[in-house]
């Protein structure tokens, strides 16, 4: 199933090219939820409430997914993860940068974990705002794990039975010499969608492709097999440190060929497993 969140807070599922809008069930799941709960209400019963969600898809109307603006799939994660370091040719291409200073440790298991601010997350549609343009802002494309089942000191055999679904990622970061989840966390810095597929419908993570584009120029084109941490180590790693919740979110890493990115400027990623979005750069805009 591919689950989306779109326009103003509506739920849907996709097929076919069409969004089918299940959103009475949404409303009816936060009805019923705890305030106080860790994660998100929808992704935490999503096992129990799935075969309602289709036979809802089915009767409900569709709209083409061109006409919909697409949110985070995820409405209420936890935290947001994300792994450094891990592809081994982009390890290689920042370590021969000479035009950004930053601390930079080469080894995932020495560097960590980190987490990006909650309030970064968006969806395609939102766009990322550039708030500092005489700063280097650059695109990391990476594939996105959602947690399904809550769990700490997962082993590795047990990983993917906490896996929810997969998604598309941007983890955007501004040059500097701030501390990196600092730099990582502004608004419009953390893009995940365009919808989340679950992960039964997706035969083996570690065999991902995805790419990505900026103005049509391919800058990024690699597979989740070149990890460094595999899916279940990410998984076991992270839950070493951190109880998982429902909703929250992974990044995986980044391959080589990140770029720069300015006002203007339109990114595509593409996985044809997993879907594609368009995102476009913008200015910050100043709020009254």
């Amino acid at each position: 199933m591919k689950l989306c969140r779109y326009n103003d807070d509506r739920l849907g599922v996709v097929i076919d090219g069409n969004v089918h809008d299940i959103t009475p069930v949404q409303d009816e799941i936060v009805a019923s939820s705890r305030r106080a709960m860790h994660g998100d209400p929808v992704i935490a019963v999503l096992p129990q409430w799935r075969q309602r969600m289709e036979d809802m898809a089915r009767r409900s109307g569709r709209v083409p997914i061109s006409q919909v603006r697409f949110l985070s799939p995820v409405a209420r994660p936890s935290k947001v993860m994300a792994a450094p370091v891990n592809y081994r040719k982009h390890i290689a291409e920042m370590q021969n940068r000479k035009d950004i200073n930053i601390k930079f440790l080469p080894n995932i298991g020495d560097a960590g974990i980190f987490l990006k601010a909650n309030s970064s997350v968006v969806g395609p549609s939102e766009g990322i705002p550039i708030r500092f343009p005489e700063r280097i802002t650059e695109h990391e494309a990476e594939v996105v794990l959602i947690i399904g089942k809550a769990g700490s000191d997962i082993t590795r055999e047990r990983a993917l039975d906490h896996v929810c679904g997969y998604c598309l990622g941007l983890d955007m970061t501004v040059r500097g010499s701030e501390d990196r989840s600092f730099r990582k966390s502004m608004d419009g810095y953390s893009v995940v969608g365009p919808w989340m597929v679950t992960a039964d419908e997706i035969d083996d993570p570690d065999q991902l492709p995805f790419m990505l584009s900026v103005n049509g120029n391919v800058r990024q084109n690699s597979n989740t097999n070149d990890l460094i941490f595999d899916i279940r180590k990410l998984i076991t790693f992270a839950s070493q440190f951190y109880t998982l919740y429902p909703g929250d979110i992974l990044y995986t890493g980044t391959p080589e060929g990140v770029g720069g990115v300015k006002a203007g400027d339109t990114i595509l990623m593409r996985s044809e497993p997993l879907g594609e979005m368009t995102v476009d750069v913008r200015a910050h805009r100043i709020e009254s």
